[in-house]
């Protein structure tokens, strides 16, 4: 989502459900929405854009990105040309003579920018999944121009006094509830992001966040450098232990670098099946530094003192806005509304958590006969597992063939939402690159847009798993389908199924849930499309549960050779083993959230984030034999943008969400239960942000979530 769109919906950040579909066909004071749209654009320029990435998109299925089309430069011209637009319209409607109203400013401003925007959506992808050098490039020239282009917007002072007096107005303008929550927000996020500075106060913030956009882009370049590393072994007897189907991953990735012998490539999902298995401890110990040192090498690529730039420029934010630190601004527009709230949750789980931890490493100890280390802890759990529970995650993998969990995401969406998802012949609709697959997708039999899967890991692709939307539906100016995609990193072997593990395929059910957020909604007004940070992952982590449902794995879950599906009694070693390793779980992720809101509710920053990093862990009292999750110097969530800052905590609130929701499916009695399925797409999924998100959850549950669901599902003590 373009910042212009972050301030109508006043600091919405979530971009991945930014969509809309048909709704009231009435507007503010009975005005219809057609009247309405009619109104707004009136307002603006007519324009043509002159270059071939700002044009409407054209195709089947409502339109579709050009990516054929689509190169370095032509997005680098469509970018500073869409920005000269913007701008053009921008002052239409800060300049109108008209007395302000809903339809003149608010909706004007939400169709601002539109051809920017395509432009927008195919400059995210080229940078996230491609990430080659001339894109990066771009990367680096264009982003802190789209950053300044922003705060031209926030800081228009017409521009503001109108949105303002529409939303001080609205009673008496007969906006209707959701009109109201647009208007009343986006003057709120306009406040929240400067519009109420005086002139030099807004120069300043213009300087701190073109300061920031340069050291986000700096901050993901750097890291994906680092990852852009393997470690490459020549003498086989040096993969005991490693399954069949990684070493034929780690020799495939030697192959595509024109190596000899097999490359463990410095990305989690190679890395961490490397960590579970191998028997070469030292290897191991190797692989392990290689991976959690990205980003703190002392070299080129090293983000330690960007990390400081970034935190600096924070805090000074943050003050000149009237906070006291960046976490308090941040966490204006969340649920927790507080950090002492998201802090509050977060150490009511921490206690259990490393409780937990004490006891696993007392396992593992008993077996190993050693200390245990961070890069023993994932090996040692393997051989506790199976001493415990006689299960083996290697007996899984063969039942979690990628097409497999995804065909039965598929299965989960129909029968949960009637949504069906239809793969296109290659060809029918351009790619970005020849690993994307493409389905149509339609709710209920009514098609409602197409959805994109990029799947493997290549160089410049950044790492982890996302969700991101091309295009979100609308029909406050006539409808619009949604183009969604999924992103893994996911290793590609060669004349062989992909086998993932179950941790894999929760992934991809988590990011699945993301798209079907996106494909649900009814929002009639863009600017409701987004959630709060800290709901956002509740309706994406609900649908994680539904991968281990008896028909799923009947009918999905089968053996890559034998065709059968899990038998049962593997299905109860898995529901008995249900909590296993949750200490770790828990404690690697809530390590780094913790970590993160401390940095960004210091007093002063720090400028030794290293040392910053081991002291605040030590604080916490982190058990030596965890490393967080994301280490400060490779933290893609915090220091690519402002989204997840002071924000990591949202995955444990959107958990306690998605834990009682859970509980609420069984018990029932049917986790399909369509009644409960049905009211969750209608009130959760399809709303967006039209209305508070603590009350649409009391709507769906009939009371507040319970803190004890969440406790329960990670087998920690509910007192």
């Amino acid at each position: 989502m373009h910042r212009r769109q972050l301030l109508i919906a006043g600091g919405s950040l979530f971009a991945l459900t930014a969509c809309a579909s048909t709704g009231s066909a009435a507007g503010g004071g009975g005005q219809s929405l057609a009247a309405e749209a009619a109104e707004a654009r009136a307002v603006l320029p007519k324009q043509t854009p002159r270059a071939e990435l700002l044009q409407e998109w054209t195709g089947p299925f409502g339109g579709v990105p050009p990516w054929d089309r689509v190169t370095a430069p032509k997005l680098r011209a469509a970018l500073l040309e869409g920005i000269e637009l913007q701008r053009a319209e921008i002052a239409a409607i800060a300049d109108n003579p008209a007395p302000p109203t809903f339809a003149n400013t608010s909706v004007a401003l939400q169709m601002a920018g539109e051809p920017l925007d395509r432009a927008g959506a195919l400059f995210g992808v080229m940078t996230q999944n491609i990430g080659s050098d001339d894109y990066q490039a771009v990367d680096t020239e264009l982003s802190p121009l789209l950053s300044a282009a922003g705060d031209e917007i926030t800081f228009n002072e017409k521009l503001f006094q109108r949105v303002k007096h529409v939303a001080d107005h609205a009673d008496e303008m007969g906006l209707n509830a959701q009109q109201k929550r647009i208007v009343e927000r986006s003057r709120d996020g306009f406040v929240r992001n400067g519009a109420a500075l005086n002139a030099a106060g807004k120069a300043e913030l213009g300087r701190i966040n073109t300061a920031l956009s340069n050291a986000f882009t700096s901050f993901g370049q750097k890291v994906v450098a680092d990852e852009n590393a393997w470690t490459l072994i020549t003498d086989e007897a040096r993969l005991n232990g490693l399954p069949a189907d990684n070493k034929a991953a780690a020799a495939a990735a030697a192959r595509r670098r024109n190596l000899t012998g097999w490359a463990i490539l410095n990305t989690r999902s190679s890395v961490d099946p490397f960590l579970s298995y191998a028997d070469d401890r030292a290897l191991r110990e190797q692989v392990w530094r290689k991976f959690v040192n990205r980003g703190d090498n002392g070299d080129a690529n090293d983000t330690n003192a960007v990390i400081a730039e970034i935190v600096r420029l924070r805090d000074q934010r943050a003050k000149l806005l009237g906070f006291r630190n960046h976490a308090e601004w941040r966490m204006q527009d969340t649920m927790a509304k507080t950090p002492a709230a998201a802090m509050s949750l977060m150490n009511r789980v921490w206690a259990p958590a490393k409780a937990r931890v004490a006891e696993e490493v007392a396992d593992m100890r008993a077996i190993a006969g050693h200390d245990i280390e961070p890069w023993d802890y994932l090996y040692y759990a393997e051989k506790v597992r199976k001493a415990k529970y006689d299960l083996d995650q290697n007996e899984l993998k063969p039942y979690f063939e990628l097409n497999n969990v995804r065909a039965g995401s598929f299965y989960m969406a129909e029968r949960l939402y009637g949504f069906t998802f239809e793969k296109l012949a290659a060809g029918t609709v351009p790619v970005f690159h020849p690993d994307v697959t493409v389905y149509e997708v339609k709710d209920h039999g009514r098609p409602v847009g197409l959805y994109y899967t990029d799947d493997y890991a290549r160089p410049g692709k950044r790492s982890g798993a996302w969700m991101t939307t091309y295009r979100s539906h609308t029909s406050y100016d006539g409808d619009k389908n949604v183009l969604a995609s999924n992103n893994n990193n996911f290793i590609k072997a060669e004349d062989r199924p992909i086998l993932i593990s179950l941790d894999d395929a929760q992934t991809l059910f988590h990011e699945f849930g993301h798209a079907l957020h996106a494909f649900s909604s009814k929002v009639v007004y863009p600017a409701l499309g987004g959630s709060q940070r800290d709901f956002v992952e509740y309706p994406s982590q609900v649908h994680e549960h539904w991968v281990l449902t008896r028909p799923i794995i009947e009918g999905f879950l089968k053996h890559v050779e034998t065709g059968r599906p899990m038998p049962q009694a593997l299905v109860d070693k898995i529901e008995a083993a249900d909590t296993f390793n949750q200490g770790y779980a828990t404690v690697s992720y809530l390590s780094s959230a913790l970590v993160d809101m401390d940095l960004h509710t210091q007093g002063s920053p720090p400028t030794d984030i290293d040392k910053f990093e081991r002291d605040s862990l030590a604080r916490l009292g982190m058990p030596k034999e965890i490393v967080m999750r994301h280490r400060l110097p490779q933290f893609n969530h915090l220091f690519t943008s402002d989204s997840y800052s002071a924000g990591y905590y949202s995955y444990l609130w959107s958990e306690v969400m998605d834990a009682d929701t859970w509980a609420y499916f069984k018990d029932s009695g049917d986790v399909f239960n369509p009644d409960i399925a049905a009211r969750y797409k209608e009130i959760i999924l399809s709303e967006g942000n039209s209305s508070d998100r603590a009350d649409a959850y009391r709507r769906f549950r009939g009371r507040d979530p319970d803190v004890a669901a969440l406790l329960r599902v990670r087998g920690f003590p509910t007192s």
